[in-house]
C-alpha cells in the first residue's frame, strides 16, 4: 500500500496525485471494475480495496479502521467511497451506516438489489423489481449480454461501449425516486444504484486539463 507522503525539506507538505479509496463490498467482481478505471497519465490514484463485511455498517466501520494504514490525506484532496449491496441489510441497518459515513465524510455507491445492476443498467433500462442478485444475474445471462455470467471475470471490456447508456438509465432512476422525495440508502424503490455517481467521479476527475 502506498504510504503517505514525506513532507519535503522545507518542512511543507509535498503535493502528489488525490487518491480515491473503494471500499468495495465483494472482493472479486468490484475489485476488478474498479481497478480497470486506472490509467497511466490519470491525474487521480485509484486504490480499490476489498472488505469481507456485507453488514453496511461493518463496512463504513472497517473503512474508518483502515484510514490511518492507508496514508488517507485530506489535504492532498483523498476521498473514501463505500461501496455496498441492499442484501440483509435492514433499513435500520442502511440508515446506520448512511449516517456514519457522513460523520466521517466518506461517500457511498449503493446498489439495490446488487451491484451486477449496474452491469444490467448498461443492457437494458430495467424498472421492475428484482428480487436478489440472483434474479439480476439471470437477466445478464439472457440476450447475449453477459452470457454465463460469472463474479470472476472481468467484464470492463465488454461493458464499456454501453457505458453511457448506462450513466443515463441509472440516473433516470434515481431522478425518478427523487421526484418521489425518496430516501436512496433504504431496501425500498428497488432496483436502483449510484455506482453511476462515483463512475462519473472517477472519469472527472481522471481527466488532465
Amino acid at each position: 500500500m502506498r504510504r503517505r507522503q514525506e513532507a519535503d525539506r522545507s518542512g511543507g507538505h509535498r503535493k502528489r496525485n488525490p487518491v480515491v479509496y473503494i471500499i468495495c463490498e465483494g472482493e472479486k467482481t468490484e475489485i476488478k471494475y474498479f481497478t480497470s478505471y486506472r490509467t497511466r497519465d490519470s491525474m487521480i490514484t485509484i486504490e480499490p480495496l476489498p472488505s469481507k463485511h456485507q453488514a453496511a455498517k461493518a463496512l463504513v466501520e472497517h473503512a474508518a479502521s483502515k484510514v490511518s494504514h492507508l496514508g488517507y490525506d485530506e489535504r492532498d484532496g483523498d476521498e473514501i467511497w463505500c461501496v455496498f449491496d441492499r442484501d440483509n441489510n435492514t433499513d435500520e441497518d442502511l440508515q446506520a451506516a448512511e449516517q456514519l459515513a457522513a460523520r466521517h465524510g466518506y461517500r457511498i455507491a449503493y446498489s439495490n438489489p446488487s451491484f451486477e445492476l449496474w452491469y444490467l443498467f448498461h443492457f437494458v433500462d430495467q424498472r421492475s423489481m428484482l428480487a436478489d442478485s440472483d434474479a439480476v444475474e439471470r437477466l445478464l445471462d439472457m440476450h447475449q449480454r453477459l452470457p454465463g455470467y460469472d463474479k470472476v471475470k472481468d467484464y470492463s471490456a465488454r461493458l464499456l461501449p454501453y457505458r453511457t447508456d448506462a450513466i443515463r438509465r441509472a440516473q433516470q432512476r434515481l431522478d425518478e425516486l427523487a421526484a418521489e422525495s425518496q430516501r436512496l440508502i433504504r431496501r425500498g424503490g428497488n432496483p436502483y444504484t449510484t455506482v453511476h455517481v462515483l463512475v462519473q467521479y472517477l472519469l472527472e476527475r481522471s481527466m488532465r486539463c
